[in-house]
C-alpha cells in the first residue's frame, strides 16, 4: 500500500498541539550571578529577586547541580532556597524567600502548564507547626501549603484555601508538581509524581478564583515561623499547547544539558559594584564560597502592588501609615503598598 509521507505528516501536525515553553525558569550556571544581579533598574535573567531578608544573598539562594532533580536531563542545576529569621521582608511579621518569573511572555493568558519540583532533606526540615505557603499567586487561588491545621506533615495542593489534595513529603524525594491553569476558563488542576514519574493528574479541573498580572507568581517559601529552613526547586518552567508528562526533559524549547556535580565552581562570591547586592554563587557539597557580603535591604525593591493572604484571608497589616511612592529612575512611579 503507497501512502503519501508528506501528507500524513501535514495532517498528524495539524492535528497535535505541541508544548511550547513560553518562560524557562530552570537554573543553570548563569542563574546565581543573574540572580545577584538583578535589580529594579537592572531586571538580568529569568526571574526578579527581591522578596528577601537582609542578609548575604547565598543566605538566601544558592545553585548547584546537586540541588536538580537527578530524573530531569534538561535541568543543569536547581536551588536551595533558604527561609529562617532573617527573612523578615520590609518589616514583615513572616519569613519569605521567593522569586518571580521576569518575562513579558502571556503566562497569565489562555491554557498555561505552570511545572516545578520541589524537596526537602533531613537537614533544615520544615517547621510541621507552622503555615508555609509555597509556590502560590497574590490572590491565592492555587498553591502548595504546608504545616497547616490538619496536614499531618502533607503538602497539600490548595484552591482558594480549601484543600484538594495532598501528598506526603518525605526528606530527599522530589515531589514533581504542574498547575494546569485556565485563566479564560477560570479553572485550575493538579498534576503531581514523585522521582522520574511521569506527571498525573490529581484534582480538577475546578473552578477557581484566577487572577495574575503575569508577574505574581512566588517559586519560593512565606511562612510563619522563624526556624532556618532548607527547601530544594528544580525544573521550573511555564509552558503552553499541551502538558508535558516527562520529568527527563520538556518537549518545548531548547533543554540546557545536565551538568556534573563535580563541575568547577568559583572559590569567590562575586561581588557587584552596588551595596545591596552580592552574588548569588554556584556551589556544590564540595565547595562552598569563601566570602560573602552582607547586603541591605532595598526600598525600592517592591513590587507595584503584594497582598500575601493568612489563614484568615485577611491581608496582614504591618503599617497603618500612608503608603509612600518613589519614581525610579526610568521615570516610573512604584506605589508601595505594605500588607
Amino acid at each position: 500500500m503507497y501512502f503519501n509521507s508528506i501528507a500524513l505528516t501535514t495532517a498528524l501536525l495539524a492535528g497535535s498541539s505541541m508544548a511550547e515553553i513560553i518562560w524557562d525558569g530552570r537554573f543553570t550556571d548563569k542563574s546565581a550571578a543573574e540572580i545577584d544581579k538583578w535589580s529594579w533598574n537592572n531586571q538580568v535573567g529569568a526571574y526578579q529577586y527581591y522578596i528577601h531578608g537582609t542578609g548575604a544573598t547565598t543566605d538566601y539562594i544558592n545553585i548547584s547541580p546537586d540541588y536538580a532533580n537527578p530524573a530531569d536531563t534538561s535541568s543543569s542545576d536547581g536551588a536551595r532556597i533558604t527561609v529562617d529569621g532573617t527573612s523578615s521582608w520590609n518589616g514583615q511579621s513572616m519569613m519569605r524567600t521567593e522569586l518571580i518569573p521576569s518575562t513579558k511572555a502571556a503566562i497569565n493568558k489562555g491554557k498555561k502548564y505552570y511545572h516545578f519540583s520541589l524537596k526537602r532533606s533531613a537537614t533544615n526540615a520544615p517547621d510541621t507547626t507552622a503555615e508555609h505557603q509555597i509556590g502560590f499567586f497574590e490572590s491565592h487561588f492555587t498553591e502548595l501549603k504546608y504545616g497547616i491545621d490538619g496536614s499531618n506533615g502533607k503538602l497539600q495542593w490548595m484552591t482558594d484555601g480549601k484543600a484538594q489534595f495532598d501528598m506526603d513529603f518525605e526528606a530527599n524525594v522530589w515531589n514533581n508538581v504542574a498547575y494546569g491553569i485556565d485563566f479564560d476558563a477560570s479553572t485550575v488542576e493538579f498534576y503531581h509524581s514523585t522521582g522520574g514519574d511521569k506527571l498525573v493528574s490529581k484534582a480538577g479541573p475546578m473552578k477557581a478564583s484566577v487572577s495574575s498580572n503575569g508577574a505574581d507568581w512566588h517559586v519560593g517559601v512565606l511562612k510563619f515561623s522563624k526556624t532556618k529552613e532548607d527547601w530544594f526547586f528544580s525544573s521550573v518552567y511555564i509552558e503552553d499547547g499541551e502538558l508535558t508528562t516527562s520529568i527527563s526533559g520538556s518537549s518545548g524549547g531548547s533543554a540546557p544539558v545536565k551538568a556534573s556535580s563535580t563541575s568547577a565552581v568559583p572559590s569567590k562570591a562575586p561581588v557587584t559594584t552596588t551595596s545591596s547586592s552580592v552574588a548569588a554563587v554556584k556551589t556544590t557539597a564540595k565547595t562552598a564560597p569563601t566570602s560573602v557580603a552582607a547586603v541591605s535591604s532595598s526600598s525600592s525593591a517592591v513590587p507595584t502592588t503584594l497582598q500575601t493572604m493568612t489563614k484568615s484571608t485577611s491581608p496582614i497589616v504591618i503599617s497603618s501609615t500612608a503608603a509612600s511612592s518613589e519614581t525610579n529612575d526610568a521615570g516610573c512611579t512604584v506605589e508601595y503598598v505594605y500588607v
